[in-house]
């Protein structure tokens, strides 16, 4: 991934003083969720940039080899087997595009990862674990990722990031108890999680947009209206 170019960029003021880096799931691209932002419907005096990344193309196992847009190979459903190389290499490309941010004048601080399903993986690893504090995490129809090495490699600084995580009761490709059990590492190791349950599949629904507005304006420090 080429983090300079490879990426839809919505802003939302003149001036962003915050950022949302929001990666994509398996298979989508950039503009997946480009239509997301202004249904968000943020306060007009949130001046937000949104980073929507693409994901490189590369061999699928699971879909039969064929090559799509991945954060990271996926051999089997489950996660019994993780692609660690290349869920580190996309760690590694996600603190590219947030440092990025801080050089064009956010903060680390100001900055919310985000993803959804694969997307979400690679927003969980990632801001678990970098060493500066962050805005918060956003995580959706997703699961956490090399979760055996995270007491060892959590980042003090964000050992309080606040984490929104959201998941469809029937998502029929991440199911609903492995996004649990994610949860409940989480909140063992002290993590504030706001979780979200929502009658839906894999896929976002108007309640679950109106929740992720609402998160947003929180951390950013406003309020919704």
């Amino acid at each position: 991934m080429n983090p300079t170019h490879d990426a839809v960029e919505i802003q939302t003021g003149e001036r962003p003083d915050a950022a949302v880096i929001w990666l994509h799931g398996l298979g989508a691209d950039a503009h997946d969720f480009e239509p997301i932002v202004p249904e968000l419907r943020l306060p007009r005096r949130l001046s937000v940039r949104f980073v929507f990344p693409n994901a490189p193309v590369r061999p699928v196992t699971i879909n039969g080899g064929m090559p799509m847009r991945a954060w990271y190979d996926i051999a089997e459903l489950g996660g019994a087997r993780q692609d660690e190389a290349g869920i580190r290499a996309s760690e590694r490309s996600l603190v590219q595009l947030v440092e990025r941010e801080n050089a064009r004048g956010i903060a680390a601080d100001r900055i919310v990862v985000a993803g959804f399903s694969q997307g979400g993986a690679i927003a969980l690893q990632t801001g678990l674990r970098y060493p500066q504090r962050l805005a918060g995490i956003l995580a959706l129809s997703t699961w956490l990722p090399l979760h055996e090495t995270l007491g060892a490699e959590r980042s003090d600084a964000n050992a309080q990031v606040p984490v929104f995580y959201a998941h469809g009761v029937h998502d029929e490709m991440v199911g609903i108890e492995r996004a649990r059990a994610s949860r409940a590492v989480l909140e063992d190791l002290g993590y504030p999680v706001q979780w979200r349950e929502y009658r839906m599949g894999h896929a976002v629904c108007a309640e679950e947009i109106a929740d992720i507005a609402a998160w947003l304006a929180s951390v950013f420090g406003t309020t919704a209206s």
